[in-house]
């Protein structure tokens, strides 16, 4: 398991999720301020350099790769913002998102999720 620490890109934590969880094909996992990425077999072992290329790439795409620097340490990988710049995006809709913590499973409903996890206990 590989977690992604993503304080100072918070407004685009959902996005980078999806897209590094792509390239890499692991099993996300939200977090407040990170994301965990894990394999379907517990043998496997994420490539940590495939998800720093894959962070790279997103934030080049958005135009704010000379930003950040993207610092792994262990299991740990973390985007660091090098001037203090903060990464603002305008969403009408609230970000929030729940996650499963037994199976990775996304929702924006709380109430999904909590019928979500009922099956993880039948």
């Amino acid at each position: 398991m590989l977690t992604v620490d993503c304080k100072d890109v918070i407004s685009i934590k959902n996005e980078l999720l999806v897209y590094v969880a792509d390239q890499v094909a692991a099993i996300p996992t939200l977090k407040n301020n990170q994301f965990t990425l894990s394999t379907l077999d517990d043998d496997e072992i994420i490539d940590t350099n495939l998800v720093i290329s894959a962070i790279k790439e997103f934030l080049d795409s958005i135009d704010e790769g000379r930003n950040f620097a993207v610092i792994t340490n262990n299991n740990m990988v973390k985007i660091t913002s090098i001037s203090g710049r903060i990464i603002e995006r305008n969403n009408s809709t609230p970000s929030e998102m729940f996650s499963c913590t037994h199976c990775g499973f996304v929702t924006r409903y709380e109430i999904e999720l909590n019928t979500h996890m009922k099956i993880h206990y039948l």
